[in-house]
């Protein structure tokens, strides 16, 4: 009944939570102790909860019980199959109190709130670069140990991101997915394809603070700026 009346007679004397079963409590505290219980066997993994060592063991074990029926995506967990499933109706229940930004998930929310704040919480140790996403770092890291997991199969091409070395196939099989809808100008990258338009629009965001010469391209204005050296 206490599910019905709201009631949650058990508190954490540490923080806020409550709940309805003293059980849930005994859980709850072991955040707070740092006490894991379980364990997995084959790696370090350890955790709070049981069904969460269950849920972790199918990734040793290569089980992915839930699969979606519209495409060939399958995951450990439910709620990974439900999150999933917004991509195919196109549900995007979070969105940005700023800008315009809306997403799937809470967690991609959260992360994207610290471009306004500028919160950039993961650091390198070695230069000074700073960013929003762990995974960011985990990249940014390959650049000092030159690690490049990543590499072509037709030329000797190794890169640091899976994206990049996308982009790069598209060299090899002639593909220029963007293209120019004033002129017949096609590109592999967005990026070249935005900069490209600035010729149109007369567009030049880079200019010298010693002469009155303006670039459309950085890499020019960084080039004109040593004809002042």
């Amino acid at each position: 009944m206490k599910i019905h009346t709201g009631e949650k007679p058990f508190s954490c004397n540490i923080c806020e939570y409550k709940c309805i079963e003293k059980s849930y409590l005994q859980k709850h505290m072991k955040i707070h102790t740092g006490e894991k219980p379980f364990s997995c066997n084959i790696c370090e993994y350890k955790c709070i909860k049981k069904s969460d060592l269950q849920r972790h063991v199918k990734i040793h074990t290569g089980e992915k019980p839930f699969s979606c029926h519209i495409c060939k995506y399958e995951c450990i967990q439910k709620n990974n199959l439900q999150k999933h499933m917004k991509i195919h109706t196109g549900e995007k229940p979070f969105s940005c109190n700023i800008c315009e930004y809306e997403c799937i998930r809470k967690s991609s929310l959260q992360t994207h709130m610290k471009i306004h704040t500028g919160e950039k919480p993961f650091s390198c140790h070695i230069c000074k670069y700073e960013c929003i996403q762990k995974s960011h770092l985990q990249k940014h890291m390959k650049i000092h140990t030159g690690e490049k997991p990543f590499s072509c199969n037709i030329c000797e091409y190794k890169c640091i991101q899976k994206s990049n070395l996308q982009r790069h196939m598209k060299i090899h099989t002639g593909e220029k997915p963007f293209s120019c809808h004033i002129c017949k100008y096609q590109c592999i990258r967005k990026s070249n394809l935005q900069t490209h338009m600035k010729i149109h629009t007369g567009e030049k965001p880079f200019s010298c603070n010693i002469c009155r010469y303006q670039f459309i391209r950085k890499s020019h204005l960084q080039r004109h700026m040593k004809t002042h050296t």
